[in-house]
C-alpha cells in the first residue's frame, strides 16, 4: 500500500514542479553533411560559430561552457551556435547522451551520422587537419572568417563575433 501511495506522491510533486527547476535534458539531433550544409544556408545573414567536438576530446569539453556563455551573450543578436559531436553515431544513446546529461544537460548539439569525421567537417573545410576541437567562425555571407583550433578565451571569441555582427 505504501509503494503506490509514494509513487502517486512523487508524480504529484513532479507535476507541480516548474519545468525550469527540473533537470534540463540535453538536445542532440542526428545530422549528416548535407544537413549541415542546409543548416548553414538557413543561417545565411547571421554570424555562425560551428564547433566540432567529441566526448573523448578533453579540450573540447573544457570549451563547451565557453561556447554556452558566448551563445547566451549574443542571444539577442544575429548569431547562431551550431555544435556537432563527431563521436561514433552508434554510441549516441550509450555514450553521448549520458555524457551530456551528466556534464552539460542544457547543451544543444547535433550528432554526426557520417562514418568519417572528414565527411562532416568537409561541409565547411575540405582541408581540415583532423584536430579537435575545431571551431569555425563564419561571417554573415557564410565565408570562414576564423578557424580556431585549441584554446581560446571567451573575451577573444566575443570580440571576434562582435566585429562580424552587422
Amino acid at each position: 500500500m505504501k509503494a503506490p501511495l509514494a509513487g502517486l506522491l512523487l508524480l504529484t510533486l513532479l507535476a507541480g514542479t516548474p519545468a525550469a527547476s527540473r533537470a534540463a535534458e540535453p538536445s542532440i539531433t542526428a545530422l549528416d553533411a548535407a544537413g549541415l550544409k542546409s543548416e548553414l544556408q538557413a543561417a545565411h545573414g547571421q554570424v555562425v560559430l560551428v564547433n566540432f567536438w567529441a566526448t573523448w576530446c578533453r579540450p573540447c569539453l573544457e570549451e563547451i561552457p565557453l561556447l554556452q556563455a558566448v551563445e547566451a551573450e549574443f542571444a539577442d543578436s544575429r548569431f547562431r551556435l551550431i555544435s556537432v559531436s563527431l563521436d561514433d553515431y552508434a554510441s549516441t544513446d550509450t555514450q553521448v547522451v549520458p555524457f551530456m546529461q551528466k556534464w552539460f544537460p542544457d547543451f544543444r548539439s547535433y550528432q554526426s551520422v557520417e562514418y568519417e569525421m572528414d565527411t562532416m567537417v568537409s561541409a565547411i573545410d575540405p582541408n581540415w587537419n583532423e584536430v579537435l576541437p575545431t571551431t569555425y567562425l563564419l561571417a554573415t555571407d557564410g565565408s570562414v572568417a576564423e578557424l580556431i583550433q585549441g584554446k581560446f578565451s571567451k573575451a577573444e571569441l566575443s570580440r571576434q563575433i562582435d566585429a562580424l555582427l552587422p
